[in-house]
């Protein structure tokens, strides 16, 4: 049995209900404030599930290993093998611009490159896949309701992936990282990461915090850093060439931001 918190607990806070009450900043180090309604300060607010929680997978079971995490975000995974890692990223990201109402901006690309825009699918259209192509078809189920929201991204989950989101963004640079920029590698399999949060020092050095999905799918969870106790869950920005994460290797070219 692992406890979620053992590699970190000087940097938890037990009594905090998310991620910026949660997670406590390393002396030297203040949390940057975000925008009031951006994509930062909603996922640093993010609502966190119990200290201590175990990350479980979509059919019910606990996940093999519980020595990665220190938190679980208190989001659903539903019950199918669906929302895997670039999946997880997508989700936060969307369920983030439909709470804003900024419909027109949720959209992805499948990995044949087709466009599923939200706007289209609330208008009362379904996609219809046959092999390699993909078609819109009208339906009579116009509706900007949120199960109608959660079946579209059930679709962009089952055609879209690591491989269609690394091509989609646009590569940062990781001196300019934000939260909610992500490290991708895509492939089959691929990987993401996404930056939940960011601290910096007196000399503007940044450190952050990442979450994760993977597979098979299972609960978003905020990773430990293994190759720095003291520091965990925090990773340090400074001199970033290779970025170890628990399960996942990335490289400094691998920082993405949303469109």
């Amino acid at each position: 049995f692992f406890r979620a918190t053992s590699a970190a607990s000087s940097h938890i806070d037990p009594k905090g209900t998310n991620v910026s009450s949660r997670i406590k900043v390393p002396e030297g180090y203040i949390r940057i404030q975000s925008k009031v309604n951006s994509f930062g300060a909603y996922l640093q607010t993010f609502p966190l599930k119990p200290d201590g929680s175990k990350v479980y997978l979509y059919n019910g079971n606990e996940k093999y290993r519980q020595d990665v995490h220190v938190a679980v975000l208190d989001i659903s995974i539903g019950t199918q093998d669906l929302q895997q890692c670039a999946d997880a990223t997508m989700r936060l990201r969307a369920e983030y611009l439909y709470r804003q109402k900024k419909y027109d901006s949720i959209y992805f690309n499948f990995t044949n490159g087709f466009k599923a825009d939200y706007t289209t699918w609330s208008n009362g259209n379904r996609i219809k896949v046959n092999g390699n192509k993909v078609k819109w078809i009208k339906s009579p189920q116009a509706s900007y309701s949120y199960a109608s929201f959660q079946e579209y991204l059930k679709m962009v989950f089952m055609y879209a992936g690591t491989l269609s989101l690394s091509q989609e963004l646009p590569t940062i640079a990781p001196n300019n990282m934000t939260i909610g920029d992500i490290f991708i590698k895509g492939g089959s399999p691929g990987h993401a990461v996404i930056v939940m949060d960011i601290a910096e020092n007196t000399k503007g050095e940044k450190i952050f915090l990442l979450a994760q999905s993977y597979m098979p799918a299972q609960n978003i969870h905020l990773l430990k850093n293994p190759t720095d106790s003291k520091l965990s869950p925090w990773y340090a920005l400074k001199d970033l060439k290779i970025l170890e994460t628990p399960e996942w290797n990335f490289t400094k070219n691998d920082l993405k931001r949303w469109h």
